[in-house]
């Protein structure tokens, strides 16, 4: 196979997955979907661990305070919550690449006993402090 035949196959075999790749992703973030019930997306986190217990970020942008909860069961920390679609943008979608719909994130906690000791917004994200007990 000459060189030219080559390249041109593998740059159409790169489109081809490239292009199946954006299909799946709007699959699973089309607005439709986002009516369901079910989780749709999970946040990112970050754990911090000090002498004193955990820090844990949760990135959350556009996710209102209302739209969380967050409990502590066993070794898991779960935070639930839900990111809507803006009322206006629905209409007329021309990119969605920020996840939207129920969300459900487990963190798993080291051994030991922990309590909420606070939590706040700061810069989209969810900042938890958890306290060793």
């Amino acid at each position: 196979m000459p060189l030219r035949d080559l390249e041109s196959w593998m740059w159409a075999e790169a489109w081809e997955m490239v292009d199946q790749a954006d299909r799946l992703h709007r699959q699973f973030f089309r607005p439709a979907v986002l009516k369901a019930r079910r989780c749709t997306w999970e946040p990112p986190v970050d754990v911090y661990e000090t002498n004193y217990g955990l820090i844990i970020m949760i990135a959350l942008p556009g996710v209102a305070p209302e739209h969380i909860r967050v409990m502590l069961e066993d070794d898991h920390l779960i935070i639930v919550g839900e990111r809507n679609l803006p009322a206006n943008a629905e209409s007329h979608i021309r990119r969605l690449e920020i996840p939207y719909g129920r969300f459900e994130r487990h963190i798993a906690l080291p051994a030991g006993r922990f309590e909420i000791d606070s939590r706040e917004f700061a810069n989209g994200c969810l900042l938890i402090s958890l306290q060793k007990i």
